[in-house]
């Protein structure tokens, strides 16, 4: 009988792909097959198997191609899930014994109703396990100069789309993109907020432990802390709304942010899921009240549920569409966190490296140009405009705000002079997390004043 972690997972992926049911969010599919699970140990593991997969998947279909004779897109779709499960089992974990794993995999075949790929299956992984596991891996090239090689072996031996690699390699040189790739294969930490409207970073701690959940604080954002071990969503802490999962990149941007707007009225213009909205009422100067905003009904309610679980019932929630114009006039300041790629992020999302295409970077773009130019409108002269991206990509970040000061001669950029961010401040004077030099996933923001 097939594990229940192991059938998960393949549900996992059987939603999350475009071959299978429509083509869902990893995220979303985990939370729709939850209650495949009910052992937390079981729920853990079909994480680890799902994210896995999606981290490794060129590498593992390239060993499947290189093993089977065939093209990966002309496996069933059953089967060739079923072999990147256990393929990614045989090469990067080693709890489960190799036999199981086949049989395991041959199971998952036969209840996918693909009974004809049963013995393809079993032939291809038993022949892994006799020839090894590295079969159709490109070496990592012994030249810098070689950058064919080095595309070939980002893209396929660590995983990431052949476009963003070239991309990367060309900005940053190809021992730094391998360093960035790595970066992004490895598990991230879970990262909490604290929210010291409410409670200290101190006293957060000692409940949590005594919930059983270990922290350590983070090495950048002072209000964040690094879980060790337990599960932060299983202490009342969460349910009271005293902590927040929230990535350490974004928190420094809300801390930025909360940092350069002066007391008065600050409007987060693309506030859901609440996580910056929450370090802007944490960390604003005295006098500064914030107010957040969002376009989707469905993400509107998230944003209120949030809200409200943090205690934070004196922020204003208001649905607007922020590339048609904001409702406000003379704020204070503006933060925009722009919808965009998400490409710094692919660490905690790894399936964002295949869902997204070089071809829409430039529609991204464009829409972040209307947003930002959009809320300059609401800022009163000697306010602040902080436009903020977890893109790696520069079409979206500095390109953007080079052609919105091209077209907005009122506003300058304002170099961040604050010594806590100076790590991070990039020959522009814009902020930049790099995660081959930070360890932290990529995200960008650049503070705009209005003369």
């Amino acid at each position: 009988m097939t594990s229940p972690a192991r059938w998960a997972a393949y549900e996992v992926l059987r939603r999350a792909d475009t071959r299978g049911a429509g083509g869902q969010d990893l995220a979303s599919a985990l939370a729709g097959t939850r209650s495949l699970v009910r052992d937390p140990r079981d729920r853990a593991l079909t994480t680890e198997l799902a994210l896995g997969v999606e981290r490794w998947r060129a590498a593992l279909d390239a060993i499947i191609a290189a093993a089977s004779g065939r093209d990966v897109g002309k496996i069933d779709f059953p089967a060739l899930l079923s072999l990147r499960l256990a393929v990614f089992q045989l090469k990067f974990l080693t709890r489960t014994p190799p036999h199981a794993v086949v049989d395991d995999a041959v199971e998952i075949v036969r209840r996918a109703g693909a009974h004809r790929a049963v013995g393809f299956v079993n032939g291809v992984l038993r022949g892994l396990l006799r020839g090894g596991l590295d079969a159709g891996l490109p070496p990592r090239p012994a030249s810098s100069a070689d950058i064919g090689g080095w595309t070939a072996y980002l893209s396929i031996a660590l995983s990431h789309p052949e476009w963003l690699v070239r991309r990367w390699i060309d900005r940053h040189g190809p021992e730094t993109a391998e360093a960035w790739a790595t970066f992004d294969n490895t598990p991230a930490p879970l990262t909490l907020r604290v929210n010291t409207r409410r409670i200290s970073v101190d006293e957060a701690r000692a409940r949590l432990e005594t919930d059983g959940v270990m922290t350590s604080p983070a090495p950048h954002a002072p209000h964040a802390l690094i879980v060790a071990d337990g599960n932060p969503m299983g202490s009342p802490l969460h349910d009271e709304g005293l902590i927040a999962l929230m990535d350490e990149s974004s928190q420094l941007v809300g801390a930025l942010a909360a940092s350069v707007f002066a007391a008065g009225a600050v409007l987060d213009a693309c506030a859901a899921p609440g996580g910056k909205t929450l370090v802007l009422a944490c960390d604003l100067p005295a006098g500064g009240h914030v107010i957040a905003a969002d376009r989707r009904p469905r993400r509107l309610d998230l944003l209120r549920r949030a809200l409200g679980r943090y205690g934070l019932d004196d922020v204003p929630v208001v649905m607007h569409d922020l590339a048609k114009g904001v409702p406000f006039a003379a704020l204070d300041g503006v933060l925009v966190d722009a919808p965009c790629s998400g490409l710094g992020t692919i660490r905690r999302d790894p399936d964002i490296r295949w869902r997204r295409q070089e071809a829409e970077i430039a529609g991204m773009a464009a829409a972040q140009q209307r947003m930002l130019t959009q809320a300059a409108a609401a800022v009163r002269a000697g306010g602040r405009l902080v436009y903020a991206t977890c893109s790696s990509e520069s079409d979206e970040n500095e390109a953007v705000v080079d052609a919105f000061l091209a077209a907005q001669p009122g506003f300058r950029r304002e170099p961040i002079a604050a010594l806590r961010f100076a790590p991070f401040v990039d020959a522009r004077g814009d902020f930049r997390t790099l995660p081959h030099r930070d360890g932290l996933e990529a995200f960008y923001a650049a503070v705009l004043a209005r003369g």
